[in-house]
């Protein structure tokens, strides 16, 4: 099974403002560097695979959380972006089933129009 689309979410151009900030709370008793790292962490213990035929989301470093989800049962993707998400081309990815409350969330991931048109085109046979 080929990967078609593998990413963590990403920290800058997810949340600049935030990033700055840290970034001006590293002199401040390194308040900003323990800001930086679990924010890094978190976003490596989160990632998204988009293969053939499923979608893989993935989270935690030391115990895992994995959920699978056929393309071919996926009823709707919605791609969630402010202002500022769309400008450093970032977003949050909804992905649901059946029902009202989605499969799968993830917040910060790069490109996630990407995603959309990736899950749209495996639906359609391509």
């Amino acid at each position: 099974m080929s990967e078609m689309y593998s990413e963590h979410p990403v920290m800058f151009k997810n949340n600049p403002i935030g990033f700055i900030i840290s970034l001006l709370l590293i002199p401040v008793f390194g308040i900003g560097l323990l800001i930086l790292l679990g924010w890094h962490l978190q976003n490596k213990a989160t990632k998204l695979t988009v293969n053939e035929n499923e979608i893989l989301h993935e989270k935690g470093l030391l115990s895992k959380e994995r959920s699978e989800v056929n393309i071919n049962s996926i009823r709707t993707t919605k791609v969630k972006q402010s202002f500022f998400n769309r400008i450093f081309g970032v977003g949050a990815v909804e992905i649901y089933t059946a029902g009202d409350s989605p499969e799968i969330t993830v917040a910060g991931m790069p490109d996630p129009n990407k995603i959309r048109e990736l899950i749209k085109a495996r639906q359609n046979g391509g």
